[in-house]
């Protein structure tokens, strides 16, 4: 690398999650590789992050293919591809990976106020302690 702000794909190995760079979003070619024994360590580890913009994950099994991606606190998850990506789809994080959603139906929520309205067409008031 001649000049620039860029970083060479790198990967991190030997981190654990008591590492900064197990515990933050980079946002570059970089891979930190932690050990894990168990599903339930995997997830405990994904999990244990203040933020949780993306997660992924690959695995020969449909079972971990459906099951594991509930677990994971992310607003997406890949399962054996990466960076796939659609207009139509949200996109967000949970946690401190942002607020709300961009893309699809779940964007236009963003914009939009809920409000319950109950109207009474009779001219006569009823009783409001009684459940009507």
């Amino acid at each position: 690398m001649k000049q620039g702000w860029f970083v060479e794909p790198t990967i991190f190995t030997g981190v654990d999650n008591s590492m900064r760079i197990a515990r933050e979003e980079v946002f570059g070619p970089v891979l930190s590789v932690l050990k894990f024994r168990t599903d339930d360590e995997a997830v405990a580890l994904a999990n244990d992050t203040p933020y949780g913009l993306a997660a992924g994950l690959w695995s020969q099994s449909l079972e971990r293919a459906i099951t594991l991606p509930r677990r994971l606190r992310a607003g997406t998850v890949w399962v054996n591809a990466y960076r796939v990506v659609s207009y139509m789809a949200p996109f967000g994080g949970f946690k401190s990976s942002g607020i709300g959603r961009e893309n699809g139906k779940a964007a236009i929520y963003e914009y939009l106020e809920a409000k319950s309205v109950f109207i009474n067409p009779k001219s006569r008031i009823s009783n409001p302690f009684t459940l009507q």
